[in-house]
């Protein structure tokens, strides 16, 4: 049941690089589509990560209720998510990307979340059913655990070709009903709320990664602790995804996303992997990350 005490049950946390557009676009939506209408006590920190768009000046004036933590550098997804979450005392904490937006008729009611986590105290980390612009299921909300096989299905394009057979599709996860509420091993950081007394057991987000896989790598060191990773689709929040960053107009940002992305898929390999498996594997899944992200 919602609290009536002052504490803050949920803490949103919007990540903001030059993201001023994004911010129009989502503030409005999540304010009335869902803070306006919850039955818990929830903030908004909006974290600036040094934009040089007047992001911050946009929040004082146009969104005053919005706390704003600025940062003298842009650290990454992780180290700016960090200041926020760092000393939080909510009772639980939501990553959210600027590039999302809330829909209308309770269909974004996290509400719907926070009482699934208060009657399943061993839930770390629950994620909505993310859906792109075009109506698609964004599937990095519904991920496996990135073994060397599953990556290497996934690059290889097995996943795709059997989506229903568990050995080809383990990293998305493609043959459980996408539909029911059940357990995932890893959700995307662009929304996943998490109880911040598990935080408090397995620590603050890797700062290692810059951007991606830190959300990987969350995920699996609650699940490694005893915590469950769940998928909630039915609460629904667009992302408009690919609007930034890997698929941007903008060819020297698309180049360093990329080279991001790759970086960090061969840094999550080496933290959990690199001693459990021959030296050729990592070669191998380096040639098709390679293949995958365009990086040369």
């Amino acid at each position: 049941m919602p609290r009536n005490s002052k504490k803050i049950d949920l803490s949103i946390i919007v990540l903001n690089y030059n993201g001023q557009f994004w911010l129009k676009k989502l503030l409005p939506t999540l304010k009335k589509n869902y803070i306006d209408q919850s039955h818990y006590k929830v903030e908004l920190i909006v974290v600036d990560n040094n934009s040089t768009d007047d992001s911050v000046k946009l929040i004082n004036k146009d969104f005053a209720w919005v706390k704003v933590i600025k940062s003298d550098y842009n650290g990454g997804f992780a180290v700016g998510n960090n200041l926020a979450i760092k000393d939080n005392r909510a009772t639980y904490i939501m990553l959210l990307n600027s590039d999302t937006e809330f829909l209308d008729q309770g269909q974004s009611n996290l509400d719907q979340m926070i009482a699934y986590m208060e009657q399943n105290p061993a839930v770390a980390v629950i994620s909505p059913k993310l859906e792109l612009s075009d109506g698609g299921l964004d599937f990095a909300c519904h991920r496996g655990e990135p073994t060397p096989w599953a990556s290497l299905t996934y690059f290889a394009k097995l996943e795709k070709l059997f989506p229903k057979i568990k050995l080809f599709a383990h990293y998305h996860q493609t043959y459980k009903d996408l539909n029911t509420i059940h357990q995932i091993d890893a959700c995307s950081g662009a929304a996943m709320m998490v109880r911040n007394s598990a935080i408090k057991k397995v620590g603050l987000l890797d700062e290692m990664f810059f951007m991606y896989a830190e959300d990987l790598d969350w995920c699996k060191r609650f699940r490694d602790v005893g915590y469950q990773v769940i998928f909630y689709p039915k609460v629904k929040i667009i992302h408009h995804k690919y609007k930034s960053g890997i698929k941007s107009s903008n060819r020297k940002t698309s180049l360093m996303t990329r080279r991001y992305f790759y970086k960090t898929m061969l840094q999550y390999y080496d933290k959990y992997y690199q001693n459990k498996y021959p030296k050729f594997i990592r070669k191998i899944l380096e040639y098709f990350i390679l293949i995958k992200t365009d990086v040369s």
